[in-house]
């Protein structure tokens, strides 16, 4: 599991944010042709990405570019100029808008036939989807299975929002007069649940008041007690509450490794299948849960601060 805890957005067309984001703590970092830049900025700002790609510092970050999406002109100079260009230092692409598989299985191709071509490992770059309108989470389960490439699932709440005809202008807050749950429940579950059947990252979109911290908390909060793993940051001041709310705390990482230490030792020394731990019970579905804070726990550096023979 590859850390995504917060994935910050750059725009291309801007040399000095490029430059500024490679020391930011986030754990992604997209570098943007779409919605950030002008139509007039987007072949220079191709240029910035692969020379920022290739000159760049990007240590223990993923790097990912996010391309044009298919219903423009400029979707497969993307892919082309910037893979041919430094491909070799790009981990995903982030195709935005998808609305069908077909559309992620036409990035699969033209990348393998790139790779081929220039020869980088064939398979090596992945894909992030974004969903971002209503036809795209009525084909999520889809587009979830449409590559092998595929990493990740990323809502976009502004286009979808547009899409749906939601009565709100403020992006992930509960739309006026809706005051019996959460108006975003279901299109959050439902592109986890697309995305935990294949093995993938879900990620939550934006939070465009950069102003108000609280605010991004709150909302982090909502999707990260979901099971997402991370969400996008539009400014540095957000990477640090990002970074806090998709960790696991460190007392529930230490009591996940200490499940999985107690199981495996019942399992293979005492031959139970269920042991107490403490007053607690554990078997077989206890690991499974532990597993998932322990992964995360690990990709996010976490250090246990307690073993089985810690004193109480």
């Amino acid at each position: 599991m590859r850390s995504r805890r917060s994935c910050l957005a750059v725009p291309g067309s801007n040399p000095r944010f490029l430059d500024k984001a490679q020391g930011l703590p986030a754990d992604e970092v997209f570098l943007d042709l779409e919605d950030s830049v002008a139509p007039q900025a987007k072949e220079q700002a191709r240029k910035n990405i692969v020379e920022a790609l290739r000159t760049g510092d990007w240590a223990g970050k993923i790097r990912v570019v996010r391309v044009n999406d298919l219903s423009t002109a400029w979707t497969y100079r993307d892919v082309i100029e910037v893979v041919e260009g430094a491909g070799d230092k790009l981990d995903c692409l982030m195709l935005p808008k998808v609305e069908d598989a077909a559309q992620v299985a036409w990035l699969d191709t033209l990348l393998t036939q790139i790779e081929k071509t220039i020869g980088l490992p064939l398979g090596g770059i992945g894909i992030e989807a974004q969903i971002e309108n209503a036809r795209g989470l009525v084909n999520v389960d889809a587009i979830a299975a449409a590559s092998g490439r595929l990493e990740t699932l990323v809502f976009g709440p502004a286009d979808f929002m547009a899409s749906i005809n939601m009565r709100t202008l403020v992006v992930g807050q509960q739309p006026p007069g809706y005051t019996e749950g959460d108006a975003y429940h279901y299109v959050l579950m439902r592109i986890l649940m697309a995305a935990r059947t294949y093995d993938l990252q879900a990620i939550d979109g934006p939070y465009l008041q950069i102003k108000d911290l609280d605010g991004f908390t709150k909302v982090a909060r909502r999707s990260a007690a979901l099971g997402f793993d991370g969400k996008w940051v539009l400014h540095p001041t957000q990477i640090e509450a990002a970074n806090e709310v998709y960790s696991p705390a460190q007392e529930d990482y230490d009591h996940a490794e200490l499940i999985l230490d107690a199981y495996e030792h019942a399992t293979t020394v005492d031959k139970r299948g269920a042991v107490m731990l403490g007053d607690e019970m554990i078997d077989e579905a206890s690991r499974k849960m532990a597993l998932v804070v322990a992964a995360k726990g690990r990709a996010a550096g976490l250090s246990r601060t307690k073993s089985l023979d810690t004193p109480a």
